[in-house]
């Protein structure tokens, strides 16, 4: 792709590309998605290539989304006309055109000829497979943070068969199965795991979501926590913020701490602050709900 005479923006979003899909492909096979949030047919591409990228990781396939809203600079330099667009790339260059390859089953027939042809680099065994799971619960973790719990809890389970030993795949996964609604199954993923992983501290946010799930109560006994929480009674308040946090309602639940700690920061030896930042361990630190509820809590805390 050439660089002279570009602006900075453009200089910039080629340096993205070269990092990203061109480095990469210089002894992997890179699948590159063009898609965009509004994109009806992208949003149902895009799971088969992550789950077909997945299970072909270990043969040197790896897969890289470019938002096409983001990335207008690149789209435009491979004419994509419309999405989803998908290009197989090998040592920086477009290998074979894969759009039209829209089930499972034709998009690895496509893999299995490209494969043949191309000298990709598997990796050592426990070396690359390791990167290309960072990779994936990469991924994972964004489709849980985007609210798609049930495809995140997808995408864990594929990278706990690629990588049965990794701490942050067992850990998504609990979480994800949790935010889905299937508490008793990530308890029971746990309680399966070997004693190493359990006690890993990778495992933290994990154990954390457990035990606020545990917390769960029906909409009834919910509804009846609402009425009795007032600021004027702290105890009903916690008790709703728990409840409502394993029911999935987080916002209402961050609130209702946050307005205890505003209201009597040092209640029940800082109970309301403990609650609030297991609550934010449990939904991830990056997230950016939790970033937005810890500009909160630091607001009440520091003016």
């Amino acid at each position: 792709m050439a660089s002279m005479g570009l602006n900075l923006d453009e200089q910039k979003a080629v340096d993205r590309f070269k990092t990203n899909v061109v480095e990469p492909s210089m002894t992997k096979l890179v699948i590159v998605d063009f898609w965009a949030e509004w994109c009806g047919p992208c949003k149902q591409l895009t799971p088969v290539l992550e789950k077909v990228a997945a299970e072909y990781a270990d043969k040197g396939v790896v897969l890289v989304k470019v938002n096409v809203d983001e990335e207008k600079f690149i789209a435009s330099q491979f004419q994509v006309k419309s999405i989803p667009t998908v290009y197989a790339m090998f040592q920086g260059q477009p290998v074979a055109d894969m759009t039209p390859a829209r089930t499972e089953g034709q998009i690895k027939q496509m893999l299995d000829q490209i494969l043949a042809q191309v000298p990709v680099q598997a990796g050592a065994e426990g070396d690359q497979p390791q990167q290309d799971v960072s990779q994936f619960i990469e991924m994972a973790e964004q489709v849980l943070a985007d609210g798609d719990a049930a495809r995140a809890v997808t995408i864990f389970a594929q990278v706990v068969e690629m990588a049965p030993d990794s701490v942050d795949a067992h850990a998504g996964l609990i979480r994800a199965l949790i935010a889905s609604g299937e508490a008793q199954q990530a308890q029971q993923i746990f309680d399966a795991l070997m004693p190493e992983i359990q006690s890993d501290p990778g495992l933290a946010p994990a154990k954390s979501a457990l035990e606020l799930s545990a917390n769960q109560v029906d909409d009834s006994e919910l509804a009846a926590l609402r009425d009795a929480a007032n600021p004027e009674d702290m105890d009903a308040s916690f008790a709703f913020a728990e409840a409502a946090f394993a029911a999935g309602q987080r916002d209402e639940a961050a609130d209702a701490l946050l307005s205890m700690i505003a209201k009597d920061i040092e209640w029940n030896d800082g109970a309301a602050k403990a609650k609030l930042l297991q609550i934010f361990e449990a939904v991830g630190l990056e997230d950016e709900w939790v970033v937005a509820n810890r500009r909160k809590l630091s607001h009440i805390l520091f003016g």
